[in-house]
């Protein structure tokens, strides 16, 4: 069962709820432990103190803030209770925006808004409004020791809050354009009949992360005591010169399925023709 990142309120006007958030998702890898190369046993880092030329223990350590070159502020966990600001309990709904408004390279990390006691009423009904009225909700609250702007929205069966990044947080690409007049109508047309050709209904299932499945293999045939086979490499893609002579040998080849594709691509193609016919 996934544990709990924030349990508090959520309000908008007089209305208040009891939520708490849950992370929707989390990145899996496989990690390794770093050991002595000389006898394969675990090392570990050391916490050193400069000045005494000395390890130190965990228990001795303190926050510190670098105002200056080599002079540091001591700032404890007390300090920072002191500045809680209200939302660290209570996630308050500042204003409502159309998603088509919001910038996708905005969103950090997302979760699940959950009902608390006594809380499933009034949270069906702010799910409600907002999936009727189309509309997503901006509110702030802290966690982490870090006060954030989110994005309250509906998902298929409850609420969703992505924190986001704030404005000074977001790299500006000024330089980042596209110049239409580099390509042709003729050229176009084609490349949007390839994305007819490739396109299908999303399944997020059937995409897997093939480098750490190799990992994996590749770990269980060390244990075992096998011989560890490499992957077949990809040939190394030469520079488009015909753009137009691509598309089309692109389009030749999806007379065959894709790899990696699946079966939905000829379904999608057939339900299309029938429209069509």
């Amino acid at each position: 069962m996934a544990s709990t990142i924030w349990k508090g309120h959520i309000t908008f006007g007089l209305v208040s709820l009891p939520v708490k958030l849950v992370a929707a998702a989390r990145s899996e890898t496989i990690s390794f432990n770093q050991l002595h190369q000389a006898d394969h046993s675990r090392v570990k880092q050391v916490l050193y103190c400069l000045a005494e030329d000395k390890p130190v223990p965990r228990n001795e350590l303190v926050k510190g803030y670098e105002y200056e070159k080599g002079h540091y502020v001591v700032i404890d966990d007390e300090d920072l209770k002191k500045l809680q600001p209200k939302t660290a309990r209570t996630m308050e709904i500042l204003e409502f925006v159309q998603d088509s408004e919001l910038d996708p390279v905005l969103l950090e990390s997302s979760y699940y808004v959950q009902p608390d006691e006594a809380g499933e009423k009034p949270y069906t009904l702010l799910f409600e409004a907002m999936r009727k009225s189309g509309y997503s909700a901006i509110a702030k609250l802290t966690m982490h020791n870090r006060e954030h702007i989110v994005i309250v929205r509906t998902g298929q069966n409850g609420i969703i809050l992505h924190t986001m990044y704030y404005r000074d947080e977001v790299r500006a690409m000024e330089e980042f354009r596209v110049n239409t007049d580099l390509i042709s109508d003729k050229e176009l047309k084609m490349a949007e009949t390839l994305i007819e050709a490739l396109a299908s209904p999303f399944e997020h299932e059937k995409y897997k992360d093939r480098y750490r499945d190799s990992v994996q293999k590749m770990i269980e045939a060390k244990v075992a005591g096998k011989e560890v086979v490499a992957t077949p490499q990809e040939q190394e893609l030469a520079p488009v010169v015909d753009i137009m002579e691509a598309l089309k040998s692109s389009l030749a080849g999806l007379k065959k399925p894709p790899a990696n594709v699946g079966e939905a691509k000829p379904a999608a193609r057939k339900r299309r023709s029938s429209a069509a016919g």
